[in-house]
């Protein structure tokens, strides 16, 4: 039995990182649609600023206000993670190949 990281377990990681930026990519869409409608008292979202009036923001609007600012803190670890998955697949790929 080989030791070491097989091409298809680095697929699978590569599929994994893709996944997962498809997910937070869809999460912030979603909650930024159910931002627009949270408006307290009939205040129609302002596209320019990307918020209600801040007079007639609710509960609601401000905990999806938090989740779309996690989301984008989270999105901008992708390209980091990306250079550690592509580290990881160049370095399993060197081990492999000279334990052979």
């Amino acid at each position: 039995m080989a030791k070491g990281i097989s091409l298809q377990d680095m697929s699978s990681y590569a599929l994994a990182f893709i996944v997962i930026a498809v997910i937070l990519g869809i999460t912030a869409t979603i909650l930024t649609g159910v931002q627009k409608t949270q408006c307290a008292g009939g205040t129609v979202w302002n596209e320019t600023l990307g918020n209600c009036n801040p007079l007639n923001t609710t509960i609601a609007s401000n905990a999806t206000g938090f989740g779309i600012s996690g989301t984008g803190t989270m999105s901008q670890w992708l390209p980091i993670i990306a250079v550690i998955i592509a580290a990881a697949i160049v370095i399993g790929l060197i081990v492999t190949s000279f334990r052979g």
